[in-house]
C-alpha cells in the first residue's frame, strides 16, 4: 500500500487501482486519466472512479514519491496505446491511400493512411496519424525526423 497526502493507493487482487480516503476510509477503484498526454504528459494527471467522479488531482507525477508515480505509470500504460514515429521508411504511393512502412518506438511496422485528413496536427511540430484501423499513432516533434522521413511527410502536410 502506498500512502501520499490524504490517501492510500493500492491494487485488488484483480489488479485495479484502488484509492483510500484517509479522512473517512472510503475505498473506490479508480483510473488515471491526463489532461495533456501529448503535451504535458507528466502534469495534470486526475485520478477518475467508476462514476466519473474526480476523487484526486495531481499537478505533477514528478512531485509523487517514486513508488506512487511507477504505479499510476503503469496504470497509465496499461490504458494508453499510441506509437511514436521515429522514422519513415516509404510511403506506397502519394495519393491516398497509401501503405506506410514506419519505425516506431515499439519497432518496424506498416500502416494504411485513407485520407490526408488522417494527419492532425496538436501543434505546430505534432501530428497524430490515425490509420485504417483507428490506431494513432505520434510524431511528437516532426522537425526531429531525419530529413528523408520530413520529405515524405512533407508530400502530406
Amino acid at each position: 500500500m502506498i500512502q501520499e497526502f490524504n490517501y492510500h493507493l493500492n491494487r485488488d487482487v484483480f489488479g485495479k487501482l484502488l484509492c483510500t480516503n484517509l479522512d473517512d476510509q472510503s475505498q473506490k477503484s479508480v483510473v488515471p486519466i491526463r489532461t495533456f498526454p501529448i503535451t504535458a504528459p507528466n502534469e495534470g494527471i486526475s485520478l477518475i472512479d467508476s462514476q466519473g467522479h474526480e476523487l484526486v488531482w495531481i499537478n505533477n507525477l514528478g512531485e509523487l514519491s517514486n513508488e506512487l508515480r511507477i504505479l499510476i505509470e503503469e496504470e497509465l500504460a496499461n490504458r494508453e496505446f499510441m506509437p511514436e514515429i521515429k522514422y519513415i521508411y516509404e510511403v506506397s504511393n502519394l495519393t491516398t491511400p497509401n501503405v506506410w512502412q514506419v519505425e516506431t518506438d515499439l519497432g518496424k511496422t506498416s500502416f494504411i493512411l485513407k485520407g490526408e485528413e488522417d494527419i492532425r496536427h496538436l501543434t505546430s511540430m505534432t501530428l497524430v496519424i490515425t490509420d485504417s484501423h483507428g490506431i494513432c499513432l505520434l510524431i511528437r516533434n516532426r522537425s526531429a525526423l531525419d530529413s528523408h522521413s520530413r520529405k515524405i511527410l512533407d508530400h502530406f502536410l
